[in-house]
């Protein structure tokens, strides 16, 4: 069975989840300081969700930016909860902030 979220550990196993997807990735960054816990906990249930719901249409990558900074980088991410939507390696959407599982899928369902 395929997983629901990948969870990288590093930028390196970011990029070989992103290569190896035949499908477009959201790719939803998250951070472990203080202020972004919360709103990261409730993104994580909402993206669980998603994941569930589009299985086998989208792969889902939780990425703490802390572990995979060049990603953060690349995608210029500078707070948490963020999301890239990446489609055949472009980015095509981009959004931050909390969101309901509804607003998760207006912003994929415009761009997939």
């Amino acid at each position: 069975m395929a997983k629901r979220v990948h969870r990288p550990r590093e930028d390196a196993e970011f990029n070989f989840i992103l290569g190896v997807s035949g499908v477009p990735v959201l790719a939803y960054f998250t951070g472990t300081w203080p202020k972004a816990i919360e709103p990261c906990r409730v993104m994580d249930l909402v993206v669980d969700g998603i994941a569930d719901a589009y299985m086998g249409r989208l792969t889902v990558v939780r990425t703490d930016i802390t572990r995979c900074p060049a990603a953060t980088r690349r995608y210029g991410i500078t707070g948490a909860p963020s999301y890239v939507l990446l489609k055949e390696g472009g980015v095509v959407a981009h959004g931050t902030g909390p969101m309901t599982i509804a607003e998760v899928r207006n912003f994929l369902d415009g761009h997939l």
